[in-house]
């Protein structure tokens, strides 16, 4: 469910502030009843009329970006860098990231405009796995690598239990590449669980995103994904639900 005036923004209809005005005012209509409450939320099967007009929504669509680095997970930057959607503007959807990879972060990332989509896979709850493959400062010993599989304990708290595999490591460099798989979405995580053990992230890509994976995709490439892709990762995020 979305909040009613960020479904008439969202189609285009009116600023999300102008929105709330007109929901204010006593113009805007669900399922053919008045509603001037700002709070209230909406699925997609309820009808929404603005001024006595149907409203009509975008038909959801749902891709896999392969986000280079040095790009913002984001519709606009008041920097003006790069954003994702740059690489999409032969779409006429209004799409935004799911979640969000860092400005220095390359990798799989989800876009969309459908919210309840959105909300479902980037829920504390959900289990979808992420994988990430780290270069790393230094070559972790057993003990280390085995903390973050248990959990590591950062500011904002333990992390879950992760899956981790040391796939290289270079003694005259001192470097390692690593594995690493969670289902967590906190903020630049995986860095900080690698800061967390002493070895921090050199470089990082996420490989993997539920079922998705990177194959077929230069950096920089995008492609839509298939409705049995998107029924899988709704599934996997409903894992405990």
């Amino acid at each position: 469910m979305e909040r009613l005036q960020k479904v008439i923004a969202h189609a285009g209809i009116a600023s999300r502030r102008k929105a709330e005005e007109l929901i204010l005012e006593g113009r805007v209509t669900v399922n053919g009843k008045v509603v001037k409450e700002l709070g209230i939320k909406v699925t997609g099967s309820d009808r929404i009329e603005v001024s006595g007009i149907p409203l009509e929504r975008e038909e959801p669509v749902y891709f896999l970006f392969y986000k280079p680095r040095g790009v913002i997970s984001s519709v606009k930057d008041e920097k003006g860098r790069k954003v994702v959607t740059d690489y999409f503007e032969q779409i006429k959807q209004r799409i935004y990231p799911v979640g969000r990879l860092d400005f220095d972060t390359s990798g799989a990332l989800l876009l969309t405009n459908d919210g309840e989509f959105a909300n479902l896979l980037m829920h504390p709850s959900s289990e979808v796995e992420k994988v990430y493959v780290a270069k790393v400062k230094g070559i972790p010993v057993k003990e280390k690598l085995r903390s973050l599989e248990k959990g590591v304990h950062l500011e904002d708290g333990k992390t879950a239990p992760a899956r981790v595999k040391l796939l290289s490591l270079d003694k005259k460099k001192q470097t390692s590449i690593i594995e690493l798989a969670i289902h967590e979405g906190r903020n630049r995580q995986v860095r900080r669980m690698f800061e967390a053990i002493g070895h921090p992230v050199l470089k990082l890509k996420r490989e993997r995103y539920g079922t998705l994976t990177l194959h077929g995709l230069n950096s920089g490439d995008f492609k839509e994904l298939t409705p049995h892709e998107v029924k899988q990762l709704r599934t996997l995020a409903m894992g405990k639900k």
